[in-house]
């Protein structure tokens, strides 16, 4: 890798050096460095994102997630508008800006019944719309930015097309291109996020690396890091669907390598809105948030799911949170972003784009 990423020119064997590196001085150098490129581009805030995950209905048959079709065993749902809108509202009584509609790839979940939902939450409510649905047609993504959705998610998880081609099977004969989609969904005008999972079994140091200099590349809005947790009813889970990494070269699913791709990231993408994730808070219950968000992150998301429904969207098992209401979910986060000398955000938080800027490595 010979890429430089042109803000803060960090080439792709640096960014290599630095995600072996296991030095806690040199480490130390990075979190502060992160954290102070974050604090310059993107200030003090912590936004909340009130996330409602509206299906776990999914079509696909990916290699790492307990959404997918095959995973008989898992209890189905889909929230109705009503059971929507009710969690919107109560996002704005938090005080949050944005909602996040999140979901496995439900084909019931059709372009004018999202329409709909997205232009209700924006006639009742002055929220935020973030989309996250899966692969979705030009055609559908058109349909909710014109009714009003304003940004939408979609994890690219490796730019490695052999690793991603492994986990992921397309849906009849036609290949994804995450990328190429990730492009129109920008030209179509939306703030647009993705992100990796980091320790995926054949994953490489070289491997995710490269991501993050995609991350640049693409110009991402938003993007988010978290670490591959197996799930025990997925090919991945049960040791299928894998190539061993060469020797020395299998990437960590661990909490460091997540902080170490945190803190990289917002030093090539000084302005992206990066969330501390709630996968990186399964791994560390006590303060893994936390530290996510004193190297490099800004924004938390706090789940709005209703209770009943909360335990089903089961990417991955014992995810950190399930068992809490949105009003101790809020209560929770807010305190724990007091106790770091941060505030919750105000507003949208949409990305603050700024003039071209320089800055050093660590």
């Amino acid at each position: 890798m010979t890429d430089v990423n042109p803000l803060f020119l960090l080439t792709g064997p640096e960014i290599l050096d630095w995600l072996r590196q296991e030095d806690p001085n040199r480490l130390a150098t990075l979190w502060q460095r992160a954290d102070a490129v974050r604090s310059a581009h993107v200030g003090a805030m912590v936004h909340l994102r009130g996330l409602i995950e509206i299906s776990n209905y999914c079509i696909r048959r990916c290699g790492y997630c307990g959404l997918r079709a095959p995973h008989t065993d898992l209890p189905r749902y889909r929230l109705s508008a009503d059971e929507i809108l009710a969690a919107a509202r109560q996002a704005v009584a938090l005080g949050y800006g944005t909602v996040v509609l999140q979901a496995g790839e439900d084909p019931v979940l059709t372009q004018d019944w999202i329409a709909a939902v997205v232009h209700q939450i924006k006639m009742q409510t002055p929220l935020a719309v973030t989309l996250s649905l899966g692969e979705r047609t030009p055609a559908e993504l058109r349909t909710w930015r014109q009714a009003g959705a304003d940004r939408y998610l979609l994890r690219f998880e490796t730019s490695d097309p052999e690793l991603f081609a492994r986990i992921h099977p397309p849906l009849g004969t036609q290949p994804c291109d995450r990328i190429a989609l990730l492009r129109e969904i920008q030209a179509l005008g939306y703030e647009t996020g993705s992100g990796i999972m980091v320790g995926i079994p054949g994953q490489t140091y070289a491997s995710v690396a490269a991501d993050i200099l995609m991350f640049a590349q693409l110009d991402l809005d938003m993007i988010g890091i978290g670490p591959y947790l197996p799930h025990p009813a997925t090919p991945l889970g049960q040791g299928q669907w894998s190539t061993p990494a060469p020797a020395g070269t299998q990437v960590p699913a661990s909490e460091l390598l997540v902080y170490k791709a945190v803190a990289l990231t917002r030093l090539v993408c000084p302005e992206a809105n990066i969330p501390s994730t709630t996968a990186l808070a399964t791994l560390n219950r006590q303060n893994g948030r936390e530290l996510g968000l004193q190297r490099g992150a800004n924004v938390v998301m706090p789940n709005l799911t209703p209770l009943a429904y909360r335990a089903m969207y089961e990417i991955y098992p014992e995810k950190a949170c399930i068992s809490e209401t949105g009003t101790q979910c809020h209560r929770c986060l807010s305190g724990r972003i007091g106790r770091i000398g941060r505030v919750p955000g105000a507003g949208p938080g949409g990305r603050q784009r700024t003039p071209a800027c320089t800055g050093s490595k660590p």
